[in-house]
């Protein structure tokens, strides 16, 4: 499948997890990928190496941190010095730490939202000032989670970014329809990615994470970046504004699975 072709991408935070995933993918499907880290660069150089043997476009690494507006400004330079346009915005990165919410340290709470809402709108705003200058249009893409409809306690910071970046997208997606920007978000739940790894090396926690969603089972962070391949693709032409929500049944009220309410 090749519903990419040609298109130049960049995704946040794509050294690993779902942001790899994703590159892996577009690269399938014939997109060129600019895989943005913050850290150290093994994790961006191995993403780039799996995008190459996947697909033969052609593939950038960049490091900025996307809280940072003078580093997300850099940062789409680099990538428009490098390819003559970009079609496609993926807002992928994303931090979390947990804690009881009376026991946040405001210095923590600032930094999730700050990667986590920030870096979206920052990144956002610098993609549809290049696709408002070129006319052609866009698509951006968030990833968010079912955290920004259900709430999580001891993840408050979290839940709020989420929130927040539901609003975000929907803000954008009424505002810039009619200049043939397109604006999404995917929602995952359970995604067997490093970032869950608290859980999912535990078999005790994971099977009780996943006896809570009621297809049984975490996703592989390739099937949640097969969902945004089909949202950046033409397919998905005439959807702007929603979050198409990956999550095996989470935000279907599973504890409403047994009808205890009524007594049946």
């Amino acid at each position: 499948m090749s519903r990419l072709t040609g298109k130049n991408v960049l995704i946040t935070g794509a050294s690993s997890g779902i942001g790899q995933a994703i590159a892996i993918r577009f690269a399938r499907e014939g997109a060129n990928v600019a895989i943005n880290y913050r850290g150290p660069s093994g994790g961006a150089e191995e993403t780039r190496a799996m995008a190459e043997e996947a697909g033969s476009g052609k593939h950038l690494i960049i490091q900025a941190d996307v809280a940072d507006e003078g580093q997300v400004s850099e940062m789409f330079r680099y990538v428009l010095g490098e390819w003559p346009q970009l079609d496609v915005l993926i807002n992928n990165a994303g931090i979390q730490k947990p804690s009881p919410s009376h026991e946040i340290e405001a210095s923590d709470f600032d930094r999730i939202l700050a990667v986590n809402l920030r870096g979206p709108f920052l990144c956002s705003r610098e993609a549809i000032r290049h696709f408002l200058a070129r006319g052609e249009g866009g698509v951006i893409l968030n990833n968010s989670s079912v955290h920004e409809v259900i709430p999580k306690p001891k993840y408050l910071s979290y839940s709020v970014s989420k929130g927040g970046l539901e609003n975000l997208t929907k803000s954008l997606a009424l505002e810039y329809a009619g200049h043939g920007i397109r604006v999404n978000a995917v929602g995952p739940g359970a995604v067997v990615t490093p970032i869950n790894s608290a859980w999912i090396n535990n078999p005790k926690a994971k099977a009780e994470v996943e006896s809570h969603i009621p297809m049984s089972r975490a996703a592989a962070a390739a099937e949640i970046a097969s969902v945004f391949a089909f949202l950046a693709s033409d397919e998905a032409s005439y959807i702007t504004g929603q979050t198409l929500f990956a999550c095996g049944g989470l935000t279907l009220y599973p504890e409403f699975r047994v009808a205890w309410s009524s007594g049946e």
